[in-house]
């Protein structure tokens, strides 16, 4: 009797260790997965938005020589941010664990910077954001704000609009994200064709929610649907 007790104690101690490396090989796999949709998004964003000023630059330099300055301007401040999202990013790589120091993570607070690269980029880019500041889970806030950042990066490298604009809306429930612009609509490429999209979709999955991607009228419309609070 003794030894069949100590077999099953020590099977269900083995069970239990391939149980817990199972965890946290699934929780490396759950933060590569965010650093890369991190490093995807910090990455195309900017960069997409330093091509369009530096090709206006040009044009720019040629109509009105006293704005070339601005332009330039812009393209050092966007680089400075994206630099500083980076080390924010590689700061959690370096961290001794995941509660380690990471920065200052992207917010709803932090939405009118993007929409003001978005508007320097020539887009004319609009944010209806509720006032107070809707008060949502960090991770949520994090979300939102690159949900946003992925769909005007792909307004400005792909829809070919002029006019963007990004609304939120609050409930007790639910953080409603939209983010609609003018371009090609469904000329444009499909919008499953890009990481970003993913992304995006995994995004909303991972804190709860959902997100659509629609260009059944003029222009992209992404549409998220967010949990307000954390869940219980």
């Amino acid at each position: 009797a003794g030894t069949r007790a100590r077999r099953a104690r020590a099977a269900e101690l083995a069970e239990r260790e391939r149980r817990l490396a199972g965890e946290r090989a699934a929780a490396v796999d759950r933060e590569r997965a965010r650093i890369a949709r991190d490093m995807h998004d910090i990455v195309t964003h900017s960069v997409g938005l330093m091509v369009v000023q530096a090709e206006a630059g040009p044009v720019v330099l040629a109509a009105s020589p006293e704005r070339a300055e601005a332009v330039f301007d812009t393209i050092a401040d966007t680089g400075r941010d994206a630099l500083a999202q980076l080390r924010t990013v590689l700061g959690t790589l370096r961290s001794a664990g995941p509660d380690g120091p990471a920065g200052p993570a992207p917010g709803l607070d932090t939405l009118p910077d993007l929409v003001e690269g978005a508007r320097r980029a020539g887009l004319d880019a609009r944010l209806d954001l509720p006032d107070p500041v809707p008060d949502v889970p960090p991770a949520v806030a994090v979300a939102a704000y690159r949900i946003v950042q992925e769909a005007l990066t792909n307004t400005l490298r792909h829809a070919g609009a002029t006019r963007v604009e990004v609304r939120l809306r609050a409930s007790p429930e639910t953080l409603r994200v939209e983010v609609r612009d003018d371009g090609r609509g469904a000329s444009a490429p499909p919008p499953d064709s890009g990481y970003g999209l993913v992304g995006m979709r995994e995004r909303a999955a991972a804190c709860g929610g959902t997100l659509r991607v629609t260009a059944d009228g003029p222009g992209f419309a992404v549409e998220a649907l967010l949990p307000a609070r954390a869940a219980p």
